[in-house]
């Protein structure tokens, strides 16, 4: 199993979650291809975080790539950073940022290493 994570990203765990439902579960190859062609923000930092950890399983572990697959991704809610607009009459309206954390684990198929 080889892990890779991504922390305090600018997005919000509904949007991540919606490119991470695509990809959860897939090999390799196909959760690349799947996110390369995707239109949404969130799948290039999904994107980002998969080949990092290709990376880390080929050069740390020496697996093949086309022999993983996606076991694990999870998605969490990181901090919120509150900010203040002014609106009309003197009043203030409460801006919430957020932001998300992403861990990613690739595990060998049956019949690898």
């Amino acid at each position: 199993m080889v892990n890779a994570e991504i922390r305090n990203v600018r997005s919000s765990v509904k949007k991540v979650q919606l490119a991470a439902r695509v990809v959860r579960g897939a090999s390799v190859p196909h959760a690349l291809t799947n996110l390369q062609f995707m239109r949404q923000k969130s799948s290039d930092i999904l994107l980002k975080l998969l080949r990092s950890a290709v990376a880390n399983a080929e050069n740390n572990n020496g697996l093949d790539s086309d022999d993983l697959y996606i076991s694990k991704l999870e998605v969490n809610k990181g901090p919120t950073l509150k900010r203040w607009r002014a609106r009309a009459k003197g009043r203030s309206t409460r801006i919430l940022k957020r932001s998300v954390h992403v861990m990613i684990e690739l595990s060998p198929r049956d019949g690898s290493k």
